[in-house]
């Protein structure tokens, strides 16, 4: 069975998307490798006129999903033991070490949230886990939600074909992805790195480590220190600084 995503949402007209081109499009449209199944929780709402929000319990601004019409829409769903995602912006930062986790599981179900969000007692009684693509609030959690699928569903076999395309892009190995470059050698008075056209494939191999730390540091030094921390453990250099090569 191929990995298969289902989204709960008020919008399914929103999708595809993204997900329906590329590489990734062919892998669900052509190819059968993973399946998109959308559910609009709308149809599930027991108002007669068809509302699916209340006011917050407490007061305040806004609207929240009622949890009855959430969990009539997600007990219509054959589980399958996937993981149940909510979208939202306070919850666990997305992280390639969970999507690889989801990746090796039949799919997942993912619940997109609207207005202040959905009742907190759902997402407990169901066991939904909270997921937060960065710092950020969005009006809806269908971007998001194809963030996620996108993440998972490219790792699923024969999607990106070459799986070795994966093995050294950012977060794999806690470190961020080197710079990347191609032809013209030439572009604006910038050139491409001479040990790149070298041909010496052990001191490409050296140059792209350094530049995957040098960049990690400067730019996400949680990460950096995640990775010294990972290569003391191992025991690895102290220092917190790419050696030169």
């Amino acid at each position: 069975m191929p990995f298969t995503a289902t989204v709960l949402t008020m919008f399914p007209e929103a999708f595809p998307g993204p997900l329906g081109v590329s590489m990734i499009g062919t892998a669900w449209t052509e190819q059968d490798l993973w399946r998109l199944e959308t559910l609009d929780i709308r149809a599930f709402s027991k108002d007669k006129r068809g509302f699916l929000d209340d006011t917050p319990a407490g007061g305040g601004a806004g609207a929240v999903l009622k949890a009855d019409v959430i969990a009539s829409a997600l007990d219509s769903v054959e589980l399958d033991g996937r993981p149940l995602l909510y979208m939202s912006a306070r919850g666990s930062p997305l992280t390639q070490a969970r999507v690889r986790e989801w990746s090796k599981a039949p799919g997942i179900v993912v619940l997109c949230g609207r207005f202040e969000g959905v009742d907190q007692r759902v997402l407990d009684a169901r066991g939904f886990e909270e997921v937060s693509v960065g710092d950020a609030v969005l009006a809806g959690g269908e971007a998001a939600a194809m963030v996620v699928i996108e993440a998972c569903v490219r790792l699923a076999p024969g999607v990106l074909g070459n799986i070795e395309s994966t093995l050294e892009e950012s977060f794999e190995d806690g470190l961020l992805e080197h710079p990347q470059y191609t032809r013209p050698r030439t572009f604006e008075g910038l050139d491409i790195p001479e040990v790149l056209l070298s041909g010496d494939h052990k001191r490409i191999d050296q140059w792209r480590k350094r530049m995957r730390e040098e960049t990690t540091r400067e730019r996400r030094p949680d990460l950096w220190e995640a990775h010294l921390a990972n290569q003391q453990a191992k025991g690895g250099p102290k220092t917190g600084k790419p050696k030169e090569k």
